[in-house]
């Protein structure tokens, strides 16, 4: 048996399962936005995946992981020491992760975001802000993870990515949705709220749908090969799944928007911790995943007024660094768990990657929004992204026939 050809065929399965995930990205944003949203919304998600791409390939992954592919295609199909051309399907693999971090974006600055200015904010976090972090991470950049271990007695454990990719978006988007400001018409003079509603409840769920699917290519396969796969990863990620989507359903009174959400809260959750909590510790880190996500969005919108339009912030921001304390919790061997981790080195890797997201999100969109403009005219918001950028509906037979 090839087990080389098999492991390359077995991660490029994980990576067509994610990266049909960016599918789900753009229905459930496409059903979240008004009709007059629609088209943007599933425009750039698709576009955004292909300025990744270039952006990753010809900078990030090299930043990450000291990997060129810039080399004669015999020398291609052995990079790394790895036969049967692994490291370009790898590359494949955590290209849709990278590339995960603007879809997650897109969530919260959707409707009010011009196209181009984004394209370069896209470009400057995938290829520069996301990959500093991963390679610290799972690159073993600059002895970070080292220091860890030398210091707390293990190092940053983040098997699939709570925090590399779900922290660092949400918390990438924070600077963008502040910079950017609310929707007009999202809040009245006198503070109150004002109900926006979404478009279209089925694609929504379409969206959550396809990526509870995707997500189980986004964990089991993040074992990279065969012979890592384990049962447990799939185990943790479905019951911290359905942990997370009854708690949104509890908390958010039957709402059909929370408990699609919840779902993918919880599958954010367990992402760190998928290979080493128990059952029981993924189930309960699901719960407080999917009841903290709902509490979040409602605090955010209602208390801090600030307009995050899918909720990525506590989706994916929270929930991602609620999985990454919490592998540390329900990973030691007196919870359940595999062992092997420190509480003190997952608080720790947690925050680093909050604090580089927070820090490179405001300076990306503060340096566009000074320079470029990051901000839809009133006029064109008013009318909606899809005629202001696009100059179609999403229905137009069905437009014009009203006309």
């Amino acid at each position: 048996m090839n087990v080389a050809g098999l492991d390359v065929f077995f991660l490029t399965l994980g990576a067509a399962m994610v990266f049909a995930m960016h599918a789900g990205f753009a229905f459930l944003e496409a059903g979240t936005v008004r009709k007059k949203n629609q088209v943007n919304a599933l425009v750039r998600v698709i576009t955004d995946f292909g300025f990744s791409t270039v952006a990753y390939f010809f900078v990030g992954f090299g930043m990450a992981y000291g990997v060129s592919f810039f080399v004669p295609v015999a020398d291609l199909n052995i990079l790394g020491g790895k036969s049967s051309g692994y490291e370009m399907v790898h590359f494949f693999f955590l290209l849709t992760f990278a590339a995960a971090i603007p879809a997650i974006i897109s969530g919260g600055i959707t409707e009010r975001i011009r196209f181009w200015p984004n394209v370069l904010a896209t470009l400057m976090i995938v290829g520069l802000i996301y990959p500093f972090y991963e390679g610290l991470i799972w690159g073993g950049n600059f002895g970070y993870q080292h220091w860890l271990e030398e210091t707390f007695g293990a190092p940053f454990h983040d098997f699939a990515g709570s925090v590399v990719v779900h922290s660092m978006g949400g918390f990438l988007a924070v600077g963008a949705v502040v910079l950017l400001g609310a929707r007009k018409g999202r809040y009245a003079k006198d503070g109150r709220v004002m109900a926006i509603l979404p478009s279209n409840i089925p694609f929504l769920a379409l969206g959550s749908w396809i990526l509870c699917v995707g997500w189980f290519g986004f964990n089991v396969m993040s074992a990279g090969n065969v012979e890592g796969v384990s049962g447990l990863v799939a185990m943790n990620s479905l019951l911290a799944m359905v942990g997370g989507l009854l708690a949104a359903l509890v908390a958010g009174k039957n709402d059909p928007g929370f408990v699609h959400n919840g779902a993918l809260a919880g599958l954010v959750s367990v992402c760190a911790g998928s290979d080493i909590v128990h059952p029981l510790g993924a189930l309960f880190m699901g719960v407080v995943a999917g009841g903290g996500f709902v509490y979040g969005f409602q605090f955010l919108h209602n208390r801090l007024k600030v307009d995050d339009v899918l909720g990525v912030i506590p989706l994916h921001g929270g929930a991602g660094l609620w999985g990454g304390v919490a592998a540390g919790i329900f990973g030691l061997t007196s919870f359940g768990g595999a062992g092997g981790v420190s509480f003190l080195s997952q608080l720790v890797g947690s925050l680093t990657g909050v604090l580089i997201a927070l820090v490179g999100g405001f300076a990306v969109y503060g340096l566009i929004k000074m320079t470029l403009g990051i901000r839809l005219s009133e006029e064109d918001e008013f009318h909606g992204a899809d005629l202001a950028i696009h100059n179609i509906s999403a229905n137009p037979e069905q437009d014009m026939a009203n006309h």
